[in-house]
């Protein structure tokens, strides 16, 4: 997010320079010099607008992406632990049985 705030404000300021420029070496009359800077701003900001839909579309592609990758892994995560769950309470129960059988050996 910070490259592209970077990426609006050196766009902000190359527009703001490109208009001082245009004004000071216009040759043309001050009715003309304004219909030529009106046309910019909006030719830019029809790029800006176009730049900012595009990173919207790129961000929600990127936010899906890693969606699915984070519910495919927890998936994997909880699937793994009930396996090694199982295999737990399977050796637990083992010693168990084998601590009852040593304790029954000791009481006799």
């Amino acid at each position: 997010m910070a490259k592209t705030g970077n990426v609006l404000l050196g766009l902000a300021a190359g527009l703001a320079v490109g208009v001082a420029v245009g004004v000071l070496f216009a040759p043309d009359k001050g009715e003309e010099t304004r219909r030529k800077i009106k046309d910019g701003v909006s030719d830019k900001a029809d790029k800006l607008k176009r730049k900012l839909e595009k990173l919207t579309q790129e961000v929600r592609e990127k936010t899906g992406e890693v969606k699915e990758n984070l519910e495919e892994k927890v998936e994997n995560l909880l699937s793994k632990s009930s396996y090694k769950a199982d295999d737990v309470i399977t050796f637990l129960e083992k010693k168990l049985a084998a601590l009852k059988e040593a304790n029954a050996k000791l009481q006799k």
